[in-house]
């Protein structure tokens, strides 16, 4: 089957798995888990009438291949959730200072071309509330709307009526934009969960085998090697090298001296 199959069998159980449940990939990346399981249910078909004789189930040993293409296809999905809010974020940041100072020069604009006009000048300030992002957004709109009434006003003062169009457009790109940079937190952190999810599954699945391999070859070194995670033992022994204490420097010895006299 091919990982988005096996992410549709697996959905279900997959997120039936409570929230005290859970693990998360902390320690290992998840490309790299992954392929260790492959890698392990590949290993264990050699031992697995010795594994079953101990008690270990052939459905679980069987079910890796498609826990682990469903945590691929989770993995793919929150990773494009994730990357689209994090565009959405980037264009938001370069946009929206200047959608704020365009916001602020129509209503320097606007101001002047209704100065006489304690009406609309109050409709001006009413508007000029508020310093949200949704005020921004909002407030262009609403420019863009009082400025298309009074044509008159705003032609007196050779005002570019472009501009209205503008500020209702980018109200509308500016929305989308915004919801796509805030909105989607709650969809990308469920994409998340489902892939913790997703790993907890196939986790289950791993754990269960390396116990069973790592007790039924105990004293058979070759075959036990199998049963453990290389890059976690990689990552040990890189651990161990970095905390090792550097050797005490050997005293220098001055000429005519012997080695006892330095100390």
């Amino acid at each position: 089957m091919s990982n988005k199959q096996d992410y549709e069998t697996k959905i279900a159980v997959i997120t039936a798995i409570g929230d005290d449940q859970i693990k998360a990939p902390n320690n290992i990346p998840v490309d790299v888990y992954i392929q260790e399981a492959e890698n392990l249910y590949l290993w264990s078909q050699e031992d697995k009438d010795a594994l079953m004789a101990k008690g270990l189930a052939l459905e679980l040993m069987d079910d890796i291949p498609i826990r682990a293409g469903a945590l691929r296809e989770a993995e793919s999905r929150w990773n494009l959730k994730r990357f689209t809010r994090k565009e959405a974020e980037k264009q938001w940041k370069e946009q929206s200072p200047l959608a704020f100072e365009f916001r602020d020069k129509l209503l320097f604009d606007l101001r002047f071309a209704f100065r006489n006009d304690d009406d609309l000048l109050g409709k001006l300030s009413d508007i000029a509330e508020g310093y949200s992002n949704a005020d921004m957004i909002q407030d262009l709109n609403d420019l863009s709307v009082l400025g298309l009434e009074h044509p008159d006003l705003l032609a007196a003062v050779n005002f570019d009526m472009t501009l209205l169009d503008q500020a209702a457009q980018k109200a509308d790109e500016l929305a989308q934009l915004l919801a796509a940079a805030t909105g989607e937190r709650i969809d990308t952190s469920e994409s998340k969960k489902i892939r913790d999810q997703a790993y907890t599954h196939l986790k289950e699945a791993v754990d269960e085998v390396y116990d069973f391999g790592q007790y039924v070859f105990r004293d058979n070194e070759e075959r036990l090697k199998g049963y453990r995670s290389n890059y976690l033992r990689r990552m040990r022994l890189s651990r161990s090298a970095t905390l090792e204490p550097e050797p005490e420097p050997e005293p220098a010895v001055v000429e005519g001296q012997t080695a006892s006299e330095t100390a």
